[in-house]
């Protein structure tokens, strides 16, 4: 297996390099090392799915590298909550209230910057996540993290059907249908001009830096690098999380469709995965 050298230490795999200070799982420390071996001229990032900012991909850029962006919540009370923060009167950081769609996004992106060779797009958005990078043309960013869905497994390239409302919480009582698969961010990329070089250890966010940048990193297949998602955030019936494990989690969205990103095709779950 291919080395890489953080910090006067060898790792194999990004993981090897996370720390948490901002983000869910250790993304904060896998992005430092990746921000280190890779020239960024302008640093800015765009994160989408927010929340009220405390927990996010861009903070610790944001305070500790003195990155400026623009994030994107559906919410206003997260935006209000944001911009009553200190870090909007600190830092360089807008806040804009917007349900995001693939046919709004290049309009929010380009009423922020009309820089294109950003550093940094960060997408997650619990359901139309691969439709709604497919969209973008306005900007080209060096690094892109998305979070895939771990129960649609690494070997098919599959996203929930794209729907300009789609909500999660509605979509399914359990919350577990939604995003994409490992394999369709993979296929985007590709398309895009990216390579995909890992996952963080708790298999919920990927990442990928553009080809022209992507020398210092090691290349994975989908299949390669899969993890499943150590998140247990699943609900029953009557709103309770119900911590249903990755092998429980399909079975219970079984009847609900999904699209293979590369040739159109729409099955039911249980079609595609033999249920």
């Amino acid at each position: 297996m291919q080395a890489l050298t953080n910090a006067g230490r060898t790792i194999a795999q990004l993981e090897d390099a996370e720390f948490q200070v901002f983000s869910q799982r250790g993304e904060d420390g896998i992005l430092q090392y990746i921000t280190s071996r890779v020239e960024i001229p302008h640093r800015i990032f765009i994160e989408f799915g927010v929340e009220d900012y405390t927990e996010s991909n861009t903070r610790f850029l944001l305070m500790n590298n003195n990155w400026s962006g623009l994030i994107l919540d559906g919410d206003k009370s997260n935006i209000r909550f944001i911009r009553s923060d200190f870090i909007y009167w600190k830092y360089d950081i807008t806040a804009r209230c917007s349900f995001i769609t693939a046919e709004n996004i290049n309009q929010l992106i380009s009423d922020y910057t009309d820089c294109k060779d950003i550093g940094l797009l960060s997408v997650d958005v619990d359901g139309n996540d691969y439709w709604i990078w497919e969209a973008i043309t306005v900007i080209r960013p060096r690094i892109i993290v998305c979070e895939y869905n771990s129960a649609f497994g690494p070997d098919l390239n599959v996203s929930v059907p794209y729907a300009a409302d789609f909500v999660r919480g509605n979509a399914h009582y359990s919350h577990l249908y939604f995003g994409a698969s490992l394999g369709a961010f993979c296929s985007l990329a590709e398309k895009k001009g990216y390579d995909f070089i890992g996952v963080a250890g708790a298999g919920v966010n990927a990442f990928f830096v553009r080809k022209d940048l992507s020398g210092p990193f090691r290349k994975y297949t989908a299949k390669e690098a899969f993890r499943e998602s150590a998140n247990r955030d699943s609900r029953d019936k009557k709103g309770h999380n119900s911590f249903s494990r990755h092998a429980e989690r399909l079975p219970l969205i079984k009847e609900l469709p999904l699209t293979e990103v590369v040739t159109g095709e729409t099955r039911f779950i249980k079609e595609w995965y033999g249920l």
